[in-house]
């Protein structure tokens, strides 16, 4: 009986673990998209609208697309350490689910 509580505790711990780490790099993806969309003066709302409207069969909409300079540019800035907000969101939290975000 202990072995098998011994199991689920391990498992538990491994499911912790996992969902730590999904929770960090959604943050830190979170902020690299958000410093790339400053740098190219774009929202992600635009984003969506203007796949939304290539998918539907209609009228052929202006798109903006980004220079290859821009994009080289906010992969080069995506390099760069993270700014300080980025480091106290991961910092700041308990370890366990405070960074956890339900859609």
């Amino acid at each position: 009986m202990s072995n098998r509580v011994e199991q689920l505790e391990t498992t538990v711990s491994e499911l912790e673990s996992t969902i730590e780490g999904l929770t960090e790099e959604l943050v830190e993806t979170k902020e690299r998209l958000r410093v790339i969309e400053s740098q190219l003066d774009v929202d992600a709302a635009d984003v969506v609208q203007d796949s939304q409207i290539r998918e539907a069969p209609a009228e052929s909409a202006p798109t903006k697309e980004a220079a290859p300079d821009e994009v080289e540019q906010a992969v080069e800035a995506d390099k760069e350490p993270e700014n300080q907000e980025a480091d106290e969101a991961e910092g700041s939290g308990s370890g366990l689910g405070d960074d956890i975000i339900v859609a």
